[in-house]
């Protein structure tokens, strides 16, 4: 059975536990997992932090992250706090649920993070200026009865996050405070001057219409004397090519590629009508340059049909 008679009443009991109600807050959860949306998992826990606090809203970043990817993760969820309201956060890409990893709720000036010790909530955390408190959710009053260890994101963190947004529970309820400089953290790469002018950095992201996004900035090639408009020499793939920086996908034409500014204020490398990730097969992590070119003609790369039946 998979909602067991002592699994409800321990849910029920949840909600009714003595002075709860006491603090509403009712600000938002931003929801982000690597559950997919084949199976009942997101909405299990939708259903869970309804039942704990049906007037909680709550808003689904994305359950696309690859399975156990927590960089991808992490950089989606930073990606997106800036844009999300003020709240808890609630992040589960979790390949060690079961482990000895912690589970934990970090309290920041935008509201809560709640999810594993993994790196997941470390980027985001710090972005929107840091932690001034993390406890490890250990408090059994604040979790699912289970006889399983499998889903924390029903059972652990889905209540918290239930709890902290409805003001039901304060963060110091859940559990005892974390030494911050336990946490596990998630480095991202930084970009750094390279020969004759150019910017090394690397890949941080390929999306889902494979264009790649470094961890180079506009003002990274600003320094390296470089602008909207001008050419730029990539170097990626064991290719070195010379592309146009453009405002948009629009200002090239079809299946020629494009350096431009992406919707997160990075570098990124596009193909109109095409996916970049083809023409340069990069992966996560693996290094770029860009740099002023030396002279010679753009390269266009020109999108191949798929074939027809």
């Amino acid at each position: 059975m998979f909602w067991s008679h002592h699994t409800r009443s321990g849910l029920e009991w949840l909600r009714r536990i003595g002075g709860w109600y006491s603090v509403p807050m009712d600000v938002p959860i931003s929801f982000l997992s690597d559950f997919g949306t084949d199976d009942e998992f997101v909405g299990v826990v939708h259903g869970v932090i309804a039942r704990v606090a049906p007037s909680i809203r709550v808003l689904d970043i994305t359950h696309g992250i690859a399975r156990g990817d927590i960089h991808g993760g992490a950089l989606a969820l930073t990606r997106a706090v800036q844009f999300m309201p003020d709240g808890v956060f609630l992040a589960v890409v979790d390949p060690g649920v079961g482990t000895e990893r912690l589970a934990i709720a970090a309290r920041t000036p935008v509201g809560f993070f709640v999810g594993p010790d993994n790196g997941l909530l470390a980027p985001a955390v710090a972005m929107v200026g840091g932690a001034d408190l993390i406890v490890s959710l250990t408090d059994e009053r604040f979790r699912l009865p289970t006889q399983g260890a499998t889903f924390d994101g029903r059972d652990v963190f889905g209540p918290a996050a239930a709890v902290l947004a409805s003001g039901q529970a304060e963060i110091t309820d859940l559990g005892p405070p974390v030494d911050p400089d336990s946490i596990t953290p998630l480095l991202i790469p930084l970009s750094e001057r390279a020969g004759n002018g150019a910017i090394r950095g690397a890949v941080l992201w390929v999306d889902t219409f494979g264009n790649i996004q470094m961890n180079i900035s506009p003002d990274d090639l600003a320094e390296a004397g470089l602008s909207v408009g001008d050419d730029v020499l990539v170097s990626a793939s064991m290719q070195e090519v010379r592309i146009a920086w453009r405002a948009s996908y629009g200002s090239v034409d079809d299946g020629e590629a494009v350096i431009h500014v992406d919707s997160h204020g990075q570098m990124a490398l596009a193909v109109r009508g095409g996916r970049a990730d083809e023409d340069f097969p990069v992966r996560v992590g693996d290094p770029i340059v860009l740099g002023r070119p030396d002279g010679g003609n753009r390269i266009n790369l020109e999108v191949v049909p798929a074939p027809t039946e």
